[in-house]
């Protein structure tokens, strides 16, 4: 089958692909899980997911190589930080080795909405676990549901890998030190909205958070996580704190910054006044990939990173994941996992 789609124009939007995977919780077990035609989830009117946000999701890519093949990128990381999510909302999580099954089984039976090598395109695959049944009163859920669902996608910020300015939203927080920050769940997200639209609205690509206390370290950009690089190009910095999720993204960056550039790399606490010590810095995700940040703002003065194109040492990492990621370049060992097609 030839699936109908211009890769090139492909933003991040959802769409209805043939197949996702479903397996339901209920009296302390799993089900066996299939795969299913129907997108669309019947709970009851009582689910915790619906009242006190008892859910988490993860997002994660498959890829097609050059020769055709098709490719995860470090799916078990994705299922232990869900596996984390989970202990942290209190509810019950599939093992790493069904996690990653069932995100095969998605790509396999969806093979022909991967998008060609050399598109840039990928099919982005989005793991989400709720609590549901019967339930009216502030305890976890009585039943679950596990559901894998696929949909090819282009760059997150428009433009793909283009230096994208950024603005500091110190009015808002994004989440509490030893709160839900370090999860990957939805009360995180729907607390963003303002802040994206507060960006969206002044001409930014997206919002930078600082520290809910003090209001003077960054956390998080937006919807992904922030690095930078020294002026020297020795060392790559990433914000250290109890309120940000780890990004997969972003430990892989650090490793291959550290094995394969020769940087030191650090988690630490990066001042928003202590900007001038970094030649460059980005955004990083699964959705982000890498972003270049041109500029931050904040409290209307401007800080430029360079000249405001893209830095010799972000391309390098972009580079170099990216080639990881498509099967041009090889990946440390355990990074990638291999989807087989009948």
């Amino acid at each position: 089958m030839t699936v109908d789609i211009n890769w090139d124009e492909l933003g991040f939007n959802y769409m209805d692909l043939p197949y996702r995977y479903i397996a339901r919780w209920k009296d302390g077990a799993w089900d066996e899980g299939q795969l299913s035609t129907n997108n669309q989830l019947t709970i009851s009117e009582g689910s915790p997911i619906l009242h006190y946000g008892q859910g988490a999701f993860e997002g994660m890519k498959a890829y097609r190589t050059k020769d055709g093949q098709i490719q995860l990128f470090r799916p078990d990381r994705n299922a232990k930080r869900m596996q984390d999510s989970a202990e942290k909302l209190l509810m019950p999580s599939l093992s790493v080795e069904r996690f990653v099954d069932a995100a095969k089984q998605v790509v396999a039976a969806n093979n022909e909405y991967v998008p060609p090598y050399g598109t840039g395109a990928t099919l982005y695959l989005r793991p989400t676990l709720i609590g549901v049944g019967d339930n009216i009163g502030v305890s976890p859920a009585t039943e679950y549901i596990f559901t894998i669902f696929a949909m090819p996608v282009g760059p997150y910020f428009k433009g793909g890998m283009v230096p994208t300015r950024f603005i500091v939203a110190d009015q808002f927080d994004r989440a509490a030190h030893f709160g839900t920050g370090q999860s990957k769940v939805g009360g995180n997200y729907a607390a963003s909205l303002q802040a994206g639209k507060f960006a969206h609205e002044n001409g930014y690509g997206d919002a930078i958070y600082l520290d809910p206390i003090e209001h003077r370290y960054i956390e998080e950009v937006g919807s992904a996580n922030f690095f930078a690089i020294t002026k020297d190009g020795k060392q790559l910095q990433t914000p250290q704190s109890p309120s940000i999720l780890p990004s997969i993204t972003k430990y892989s960056i650090l490793d291959l910054a550290r094995e394969r550039l020769g940087m030191e790399t650090i988690e630490t606490q990066i001042d928003i006044h202590d900007l001038d010590q970094f030649a460059e810095a980005g955004a990083c995700g699964t959705a982000a990939v890498i972003t270049p940040i041109q500029s931050i703002t904040y409290h209307s003065q401007e800080h430029l990173f360079g000249d405001g194109t893209t830095g010799p040492l972000t391309q390098r990492l972009y580079d170099e994941l990216t080639g990881i990621q498509f099967g041009d370049v090889e990946a440390p060992e355990g990074w990638i996992v291999p989807v087989n097609v009948d």
